[in-house]
């Protein structure tokens, strides 16, 4: 089999187990994310420590996600992409375990970076094992039917982690991530195919590794797209990061409201998913592409003067946040698939390498709200406006 062959149509039976195997693998990061977030301060109080530590485990979560990006992406290529998958899941859910259980503040961020490390295989090996079954079109189609499953974790998980809080504490909220976690073992052990034939297999040193990696990154088709998809990710995390200060502190939303804002929002982002699959039906990616991120900057504009002239009050500021993050549903599948389109059987290190730069923007984006915080929603605004810049920019350079 050449490096341009693909495997043969999934029979439709399949690709619907298959959708929901690589979908909740690839919804582990927003399920161990958002969770836990309404926990912190009941986490800081057992712990006896600052909830600043508490919100390290997440900035330790992010470091496992890059990390494991390059160690499963290079598996993914040297032995197939079944058994990095099914090793991720397993990590993943044992780490998770050991979250619930540990009665250390230390047991707890090694068992979160230990979390990331599993957890990053759901993603890395899900983009490959989608290059290897579907061309261009095809495949933004499929990204765009895991965002449909994945979106539903942001929209979930911090309604469902603030009630198990309320009901039962923050352990058994890591009890139901580990569940999430055994039941995508399962489902891909029962519904994934290995996609990799031997004979395409990359079987290299590991000084051949790294200079496979370098060869990825220095292929414009891939830079490009895989710079502005990380920008998206800068949008995304700086609301994240910095979303319950601006909310709660600056205008006054009550704290018990803060999940269903969050989950409102994740639900466009659900929307602009749907949405997405439904337009690339009728229209190509590169008419779509231009006016989502146009939107999107657009909003983000608006955004920085509502923050700055406190006109319309946090009804405004939300409804500009808002459209800003509903076109980023749009964006993710089209940028990913463009990223992976030049690679077959390298698909796992053109993976690893999207990951590594996505997380390492969002750790990016998380720090940067840290620092430059005042009291206000400026920062925020300002952030998101000069990641939607640079996403407009880098897309605008696609051919």
């Amino acid at each position: 089999m050449s490096e341009n062959e693909k495997m043969p149509p999934v029979p439709r039976f399949r690709r619907a187990g298959l959708v929901w195997a690589l979908g909740l693998g690839s919804a582990f990061g927003p399920f161990a994310i958002d969770m836990y977030l309404p926990a912190f301060p009941t986490m800081a109080a057992e712990f006896a420590v600052p909830v600043g530590t508490i919100q390290f485990t997440l900035a330790v979560f992010l470091c496992g996600l890059a990390a494991g990006q390059m160690v499963w992406g290079t598996l993914a290529d040297r032995i197939g992409r079944r058994a990095p998958l099914l090793a991720g899941c397993l990590l993943f859910t044992l780490a998770s375990i050991l979250c619930a259980v540990t009665p250390s503040i230390e047991g707890l961020i090694l068992a979160r970076f230990v979390m990331g490390l599993g957890g990053s295989a759901g993603s890395v090996v899900t983009r490959a094992i989608v290059r290897d079954l579907y061309e261009s079109a095809e495949a933004a189609r499929f990204y765009a039917m895991l965002m449909l499953i994945g979106g539903l974790a942001p929209i979930i998980a911090p309604i469902l982690g603030s009630l198990l809080l309320e009901w039962v504490g923050w352990r058994v909220i890591f009890a139901v991530i580990a569940g999430i976690g055994a039941l995508s073992f399962l489902l891909s052990w029962a519904m994934v195919p290995e996609s990799l034939a031997p004979e395409r297999r990359v079987r290299r040193s590991w000084a051949g590794v790294v200079q496979g990696y370098g060869t990825v990154l220095s292929r414009r088709a891939f830079l490009v797209p895989a710079l502005a998809l990380s920008s998206t990710f800068g949008i995304l995390f700086s609301y994240i990061t910095s979303s319950s200060v601006v909310f709660i502190t600056v205008y006054g939303v009550a704290a018990t409201h803060f999940g269903l804002l969050f989950g409102a929002i994740a639900l466009v982002l659900y929307l602009g998913a749907v949405a997405n699959r439904w337009l690339l039906a009728r229209r190509p990616a590169s008419w779509l592409l231009p006016r989502a991120t146009g939107l999107t900057l657009l909003a983000a504009l608006g955004l920085v003067g509502c923050a700055w002239s406190g006109l319309g009050g946090f009804p405004l500021f939300f409804a500009l946040l808002l459209v800003s993050l509903s076109s980023l549903g749009l964006v993710f599948p089209i940028a990913t698939a463009m990223a992976m389109q030049p690679f077959a059987a390298a698909a796992g290190t053109a993976s690893a390498l999207l990951g590594i730069l996505q997380f390492l923007v969002a750790a990016l984006a998380g720090a940067l709200s840290g620092l430059i915080q005042d009291g206000t929603a400026r920062p925020l605004a300002v952030q998101i406006a000069l990641f939607a810049l640079a996403t407009w920019l880098l897309l605008r350079r696609v051919r």
